[in-house]
């Protein structure tokens, strides 16, 4: 079974092209003109050891909102796209990971069922070209994008680089322990029997 997914997104907004193998080796080749959301996404496979390519074009003349929203919109449709029935994974997973002084919890369900808890105060407005304030909303996206329940929090930490960074390696942890496959399991990991509700 090939666990991949390609995903074309055009907007009058954006022109995303994004793929993702979800059995990877973390090799990563991002593109999206935000230089700081390109580390982000670069960590995200790579310690997820996801293999993804983003090629993302927007109207960043205007600001970088639509450009980073529509990207992650774009890797919510492709992890689900590459999760197929979810038959055999296992489903949740969680971790902490810490960046020097920060410490950071991601917590994620692939059950099918879309919500985010983001807990995380930033004191910059701003991180190389993305906004702190955008952050929430590329969880959100992804987590309703990708159908999962995702938690994630920084239970503390004082440099916002050393936060964010903590919680996109704890998402790429969480996300490459929830997308296994256990070999114990033969059908999708719910006692109702289904994952689409």
């Amino acid at each position: 079974m090939t666990r991949t997914a390609q995903i074309v997104r055009t907007t009058r907004e954006t022109q995303i092209e994004l793929t993702l193998a979800l059995d990877g080796r973390g090799q990563a080749d991002i593109q999206t003109g935000i230089g700081f959301l390109d580390h982000m996404l670069t960590l995200l496979a790579g310690h997820g050891l996801f293999d993804l390519t983003v090629r993302a074009q927007g109207d960043l003349h205007i600001d970088e909102h639509h450009t980073a929203e529509d990207t992650f919109i774009c890797l919510g449709q492709a992890l689900d796209q590459a999760l197929g029935d979810r038959r055999g994974i296992v489903r949740t997973a969680h971790s902490y990971v810490p960046m020097d002084e920060a410490l950071a919890l991601v917590a994620v369900d692939l059950g099918g069922r879309p919500y985010c808890v983001f807990d995380a105060q930033f004191v910059t407005p701003r991180l190389g070209q993305l906004g702190t304030d955008l952050l929430f909303h590329l969880f959100e996206s992804l987590a309703i994008h990708g159908r999962m329940n995702l938690h994630a929090r920084v239970l503390y930490g004082r440099n916002d680089h050393h936060k964010a960074e903590a919680l996109f390696k704890g998402l790429a942890r969480a996300l490459d322990g929830a997308t296994r496959l256990d070999p114990r399991r033969q059908d999708v990991p719910s006692t109702k029997g289904t994952l689409t509700a």
